[in-house]
């Protein structure tokens, strides 16, 4: 900042820019938390340790939030993932899948019935109730004519 006569605004201004400059360089040393790329996960340092995981990555990704868990998803096929974590960590991911598989079983165990079984089930009651004559279908049509 050039300025001959420094006055309390300018100071201000620049005490900001300073503050944000330090604060950004602060962010990029700490090294990123949770959900992340397969690249930065490895560049913590610490030796990372891989899962096959087929399915549902929301459901994981809370699931791994609550525990607070570092990991990287790594597509290898349609629905097939490679998950990445840090081998420090390795009790909290085994509570953390854990409970994914718990979640994964009871949401496999839902009690809705598929929307084919119940129109299934409906033709069946269809079929089986007794279809009205023929001759009451008629008088009907005859008398509103």
């Amino acid at each position: 900042m050039k300025a001959s006569k420094l006055t309390a605004r300018g100071l201000a201004y620049v005490l900001q820019a300073i503050g944000r400059k330090i604060a950004k360089y602060h962010r990029a040393k700490q090294t990123p938390h949770g959900k992340q790329s397969v690249k930065k996960l490895m560049a913590h340092g610490a030796s990372a340790s891989s899962i096959e995981l087929s399915g549902d990555t929301k459901l994981f990704d809370r699931v791994a939030r609550k525990w607070n868990v570092d990991y990287a998803f790594y597509k290898t096929g349609p629905d097939k993932y490679l998950l990445f974590f840090k081998a420090g960590q390795a009790d909290a991911m085994t509570a953390c899948f854990s409970e994914y598989s718990r979640k994964v079983l009871n949401k496999s165990k839902s009690r809705r019935i598929p929307i084919r079984d119940q129109l299934k089930r409906a033709s069946e009651q269809l079929a089986q109730e007794r279809p009205r004559p023929k001759e009451r279908i008629q008088e009907v049509a005859h008398a509103d004519r």
